[in-house]
């Protein structure tokens, strides 16, 4: 059974079926929504459980698209694709759940989340390279409308701001991607892995153009400029799955396009990334201690705790032992996971509380442990997996960067100043929302119902689980990352 495929098409099938009815109410739409993403998340656990192969690429599907190029429908999944193909399912079939809040258009809103959902999981098992840019720039159109058209209250801008850089950003991967046709003759990824098809000065200019493309994906500094509009200005579900799974998008082109099909390049140039993941990381946890609007702080939290991965990439082409260098993409490839999971969670949460209180900044609280106990101590759990507590999620990831990062270019750990300054940030927030005099204006504010329990409770399960037992996730990353590096 095409288990890939599947859970590729399924989501947008829906979407199509729900957009053929002559009626769509409400229940209706969110049924389809909840029922598609439930049913993509169990394929997206059924090939976990179908496994991978240390090998190379497992699960193959491939079928003729365009013959005279030589570009075809090739899916597969290694211990890099997989992870965030369940994170993408898990994340999109929450956000589901949550979105049965939405009673403004919910046919056309769950319509988009869907077709997104397919460009994800596309975009992440896509072994065709043509394939993979047409679900990599179909993701914009998905989360451009869901911003305009559900988003506060000054989504329109954020909206154009979000698709302009994106869009702009990705035009130079499709001039690497053709480089890389012409230099091998096919679009199939596995060629270009197997077999480098460029060198010499064609090698560094397809780099250049694939670094500047998830340099603003990703997004780090300076290209950073749109997440924290889009962010903030997104409804909660978009904010959850633009930082959980679209921001992957950058750091997953990064090890499967530039660590991978040029390798010689990329080593070349790999001191300079280190570099930018370094400033990035730094500037990403002072730009949030800077903040006041809760949302925003956690937005340039991502600039920060993605900076870390990029470090992680870097040194595993830096580094000259293979064990080494297996670590770091063994921590990068988790904390793109980590991340995922962790930061949906706080976005989740601090959406909630907008839902009930209309407001992001912190200075409008205080005290709300006591009245909503489930909200509070959720996010408190979710603060401190986000600051690298050992026991949660972020710690086994962060541990391996660093800890290859030392033994090979021992500046770049000046970036663990960034954990020191997410945590300052974490605690004050803390104390500002959820601690000290209660406030009265907030006596009525009613705690998470069963549905948004059930989204932040999964959540942060997962995050324990990946604190404590890492090698859920971390042996089918390894098996994928020591062949990789071998």
């Amino acid at each position: 059974m095409p288990l890939l495929t599947i859970a590729t098409l399924l989501p947008l099938v829906a979407g199509l079926g729900l957009m053929a009815l002559p009626a769509r109410s409400n229940g209706m739409a969110h049924a389809v929504s909840i029922s598609a993403t439930g049913a993509t998340f169990l394929l997206a656990l059924a090939i976990w459980a179908r496994g991978t192969d240390p090998g190379g690429f497992a699960q193959l599907e491939e079928a003729a698209w365009i013959p005279a190029i030589g570009a075809a429908w090739r899916l597969g999944v290694d211990g890099l694709s997989l992870p965030l193909v369940l994170l993408t399912g898990l994340l999109f079939f929450l956000s589901a759940i949550y979105s049965v809040r939405i009673t403004e258009r919910p046919a056309t809103y769950v319509v988009l989340m869907l077709l997104l959902e397919t460009a994800s999981l596309g975009t992440f098992m896509a072994l065709d390279g043509l394939l993979f840019y047409v679900f990599f720039e179909v993701s914009l159109v998905g989360m451009y409308f869901m911003i305009a058209g559900w988003g506060h209250e000054d989504r329109q801008r954020a909206a154009l701001m979000f698709f302009l850089y994106t869009l702009l950003g990705s035009l130079p991967l499709l001039l690497a991607i053709i480089g890389l046709y012409l230099g091998s003759g096919t679009f199939d990824m596995r060629a270009w892995t197997q077999a480098p098809p460029l060198t010499g000065p064609a090698a560094m200019l397809a780099l250049v153009a694939m670094l500047f493309t998830f340099a603003v994906k990703t997004p780090v500094l300076p290209f950073h400029t749109w997440l924290p509009a889009a962010h903030v200005q997104a409804p909660t579900a978009g904010s959850v799955i633009l930082a959980g799974v679209m921001l992957k998008f950058g750091t997953y082109g990064l090890v499967r396009f530039s660590f991978e099909m040029l390798p010689d390049a990329f080593a070349a140039a790999a001191p300079a990334v280190l570099a930018f993941g370094v400033v990035s990381a730094i500037y990403g946890a002072l730009a949030a201690l800077a903040q006041s609007d809760l949302k925003k702080m956690i937005a340039y939290t991502s600039v920060n705790h993605m900076g870390y991965v990029v470090i992680g990439v870097a040194v595993a082409a830096l580094a000259t032992g293979p064990l080494v260098r297996a670590t770091a993409l063994d921590g990068a490839t988790l904390q793109m996971v980590s991340h995922g999971v962790v930061t949906g969670a706080l976005f989740f949460l601090v959406g909630m509380l907008q839902d009930r209180a209309h407001s992001r900044a912190m200075g409008d609280f205080g005290g709300l442990l006591g009245r909503v106990p489930w909200l509070g101590w959720g996010f408190i759990v979710a603060a401190f997996a986000s600051l690298g507590l050992p026991g949660l999620a972020h710690f086994p990831a962060e541990f391996q960067i660093f800890l290859a990062t030392f033994g090979t270019r021992p500046w770049g750990t000046v970036a663990l100043v960034g954990i020191v300054v997410t945590a300052a940030l974490y605690l004050r927030a803390i104390a500002a929302v959820f601690l000290g005099p209660a406030n009265d204006r907030w006596a009525a504010m009613p705690d998470l119902d069963r549905h948004e329990r059930l989204v932040i409770g999964l959540l942060l399960a997962l995050i324990v689980l990946i604190g404590v037992m890492p090698g859920v996730m971390l042996d089918m990353i390894h098996r994928t990352m020591s062949g990789l590096v071998g």
